[in-house]
């Protein structure tokens, strides 16, 4: 599948204001372009419809979703009764982005967090409308960057803005996802979407506090990156320098140690997609060599299906 050439860079927050409004703009139309006409439907697919909340429980009428069958009622009454859903249209949606320093990193074309702002975008773009609100949580290592929940296009331009620009943290600070997601769990928010954006390659150390957002909003776990964190090529001797710790190793790439390198980098993606299922949520994984709006609508059409199939 091509890269991402039609993606443009960001250059990690280093444009000058017209430029990066300019990169914005283009963005932008690319994914208006790419997913309206492809998609359709309310919020990604990942909220159930019309309501939200659960609301009184009324007389089954031949095409209720029989998903809704309120089986306590319907047992002490002996006639079938479904739940109401209170109408919930205002949406909102809270981003947790990863911006450690090993975001920016890529191999291909584009970097991790060029990957991130368009994942942004596109979950904007998909959850806009309606008085729907966006805000961000944007995690560096040693800063939580709070972008207010807000409607409107401008604000969707400054959250995304925002999210391009916030510098990494100072050499030698790991990033703190877990930092983030505590953010997003504390205060409690209104139920809505809560998205994760990052390439997860830290320490999971955030599953007990993701479990707790996932018992309150829809979860989704967008994950970034480049064909490099998964899989070493056969370049012999080669200098790695570790982009948030600074430590700098000089080693021979031999076929045992790509071996070893991609059985480990596997087994840490599949945990992570483990840990986010437990948590209640699906993983969007996106990588700077593949088409992402592609890859995006797939995933979107497959949890659409899942819904109407009664599995999601």
């Amino acid at each position: 599948m091509a890269a991402n050439r039609d993606l443009p860079s960001l250059g990690a927050g280093l444009l000058e204001e017209p430029q990066l409004t300019a990169a914005l703009k283009m963005l932008e139309l690319t994914v208006r372009r790419k997913l309206d006409g492809v998609l359709q439907g309310e919020h990604l697919g990942l909220i159930p419809g019309p309501g939200s909340e659960p609301g009184e429980a009324r007389t089954y009428q031949p095409g209720d979703d029989v998903r809704r069958m309120e089986w306590s009622v319907t047992a002490r009454t002996t006639q079938p009764h479904v739940r109401q859903m209170i109408a919930d249209r205002e949406l909102e949606t809270w981003l947790v982005v990863d911006a450690s320093a090993s975001l920016d990193f890529g191999t291909v074309g584009c970097t991790k967090r060029d990957l991130a702002v368009a994942a942004a975008a596109a979950i904007v773009h998909l959850t806009t409308g309606g008085g729907n609100r966006h805000g961000a949580l944007v995690v560096t290592g040693d800063d939580v960057v709070r972008v207010p929940a807000r409607a409107g296009r401008a604000h969707a331009q400054n959250l995304l803005k925002a999210i391009a620009t916030t510098h990494r943290s100072a050499p030698g600070v790991r990033g703190d996802l877990k930092a983030g997601i505590e953010a997003l769990r504390r205060p409690q928010r209104r139920r809505g979407l809560a998205v994760v954006i990052s390439d997860f390659l830290g320490p999971i150390d955030w599953e007990r506090s993701l479990r707790a957002i996932g018992a309150h909003h829809e979860l989704l776990g967008v994950e970034v990156l480049d064909p490099r964190d998964l899989e070493l090529p056969a370049i012999g001797e080669v200098t790695l320098a570790d982009a948030e710790s600074g430590e700098i190793h000089d080693v021979t790439v031999t076929e045992d140690l790509q071996r070893d390198f991609a059985a480990a980098a596997r087994a840490h993606q599949q945990r992570v997609h483990r840990t986010l299922r437990s948590c209640g949520g699906a993983t969007l994984s996106l990588r700077t060599d593949r088409e992402w709006i592609t890859d995006t609508v797939k995933f979107i059409a497959q949890r659409r299906r899942g819904l109407a199939a009664g599995v999601g």
